[in-house]
């Protein structure tokens, strides 16, 4: 079954230019959501990985971790159960030195050896995949992500430093605060003007603290982000993270969003209503959404059973709260989980939301 846009193939020129931020798993989710409201999608990716196929090429080769960015190509792919979509994400098993590698990995790696420069060797893979939109990544610096994390001595009071996205997303210890080393990464200078000239902008959901905070702590990036006339819209996790976000809510995700980027601001905060309870939780994350002057909209976008989000739920949930008014800064307002239109479930047929 293929996944493709039904609504923007119908009207190529009709959707708002998105830019979506974030890595792995989550940002695949945002892309494919994304993809029914409209063919102008610029992917910017994470760059901190240094874990499993991304790592081993990442240091032998010196290369940006190419995992994220995959995954990223094979979300906007024409067709996702395609050959080379399904070839991109294969991955070689037995114990040999491929063992673990995805394909797509390789390929990004010879491309970007071949062409010298990783964003034109992404451009020829969304060319071979046949890609609505574009993948970037967020600077052309492999980054590192280091992290000061409580709980780890005897004294919770002190925290200890650790290295590395893998090492932060693993540890048994309460995540406070992560940098990015070098601290002041070069932004890929696309990705920033993607981000000037779009209509929306989504950040998450995804790994919080090594996929989506790290937005916002790359100046040019941060400041794109800030300037930009786009909508910008924070998608929250479904579910906290063993290790990086254990016992967090959602109002603790909001908190420290806020902590890391105190100027950063969005519109809308989209919630998965069946995580938070209607009543005073709810009140406790629409102040927290305060912080970053942002109002909420508790929808129904998960895929039931699961702490993954329904690609067509969540477009659904996007497309309202894109269609909302601006709202004032001064004053809280909360949404309701009704959604404006009806999208069929997969199992259900063709997921259509319309871009208005």
């Amino acid at each position: 079954m293929t996944d493709r846009n039904e609504t923007a193939a119908d009207d190529p020129a009709g959707g708002p230019a998105l830019v979506a931020l974030g890595g792995g798993h989550g940002l695949y989710a945002t892309l494919t959501a994304a993809r029914r409201l409209t063919r102008e999608i610029t992917a910017v990716v994470t760059v901190a990985d240094d874990g499993g196929s991304s790592g081993r090429l990442r240091a032998e080769l010196g290369m940006l971790p190419p995992g994220d960015l995959r995954m990223a190509l094979a979300a906007l792919a024409d067709d996702t159960e395609g050959l080379w979509a399904r070839t991109m994400q294969h991955r070689f098993g037995g114990t040999g030195a491929l063992a673990g590698h995805s394909v797509g990995n390789l390929i990004l790696a010879g491309l970007t050896d071949v062409l010298g420069d990783p964003v034109a060797a992404l451009d020829e893979a969304a060319r071979l995949l046949g890609c609505t939109g574009r993948v970037l990544p967020m600077s052309p610096t492999p980054l590192i992500i280091e992290a000061d994390v409580s709980g780890l001595e005897a004294d919770p009071r002190v925290s200890r430093c650790i290295r590395g996205q893998v090492a932060v997303a693993t540890t048994p210890g309460k995540v406070r605060r992560v940098r990015l080393i070098p601290s002041d990464p070069p932004a890929i200078p696309q990705a920033t003007a993607a981000i000037a000239r779009a209509d929306v902008v989504v950040l998450g959901p995804g790994s919080w603290f090594t996929s989506v905070i790290p937005h916002v702590l790359v100046p040019e990036l941060h400041d794109a982000l800030v300037h930009t006339r786009a909508r910008k819209i924070l998608v929250l996790n479904l579910a906290a993270e063993p290790g990086e976000t254990a016992g967090f809510s959602a109002e603790r995700h909001l908190h420290v969003l806020s902590q890391h980027a105190p100027d950063f601001a969005v519109d809308q905060v989209v919630v998965d209503a069946g995580n938070v309870p209607a009543g005073r939780e709810r009140e406790h994350v629409a102040r927290a959404a305060e912080q970053l002057r942002a109002r909420v909209t508790f929808a129904d976008v998960a895929e039931a059973g699961t702490d993954r989000h329904h690609p067509g739920k969540l477009a659904a949930a996007l497309d309202q709260v894109i269609g909302l008014p601006r709202s004032d800064k001064s004053e809280l307002r909360v949404e309701g989980r009704h959604m404006g239109r009806h999208v069929q479930s997969a199992s259900g047929g063709k997921e259509r939301v319309s871009w208005r």
